[in-house]
């Protein structure tokens, strides 16, 4: 399901225009992003947990030459589904 699918849906569902239910998403998703990059975690019980992962550096190989390179250390965001959401895809 694609953004417009989605506002669709939540249009549909909760009496609002598309426009709304999109600008409603797009809210959402910048407030998950701006609660990152300040490296909070967003929680929304029975759906899951945004947060924040830590990678190490690593050795990696590049795949055309076989020559090894250094991966540096990142920062990634990570999803953990609660538990009405595991219960739903069971």
């Amino acid at each position: 399901m694609r953004k417009p699918e989605l506002a669709a849906a939540i249009a549909d569902r909760t009496g609002l225009t598309r426009d709304k239910a999109s600008e409603v998403i797009t809210a959402f998703t910048d407030q998950v992003s701006a609660a990152a990059s300040r490296g909070e975690d967003v929680t929304l019980i029975g759906f899951g947990t945004f947060n924040i992962r830590s990678r190490e550096a690593r050795d990696g190989r590049n795949p055309q030459t076989g020559e090894t390179i250094r991966i540096p250390a990142s920062k990634t965001v990570g999803f953990k589904a609660g538990k009405a959401l595991k219960d739903e895809i069971r």
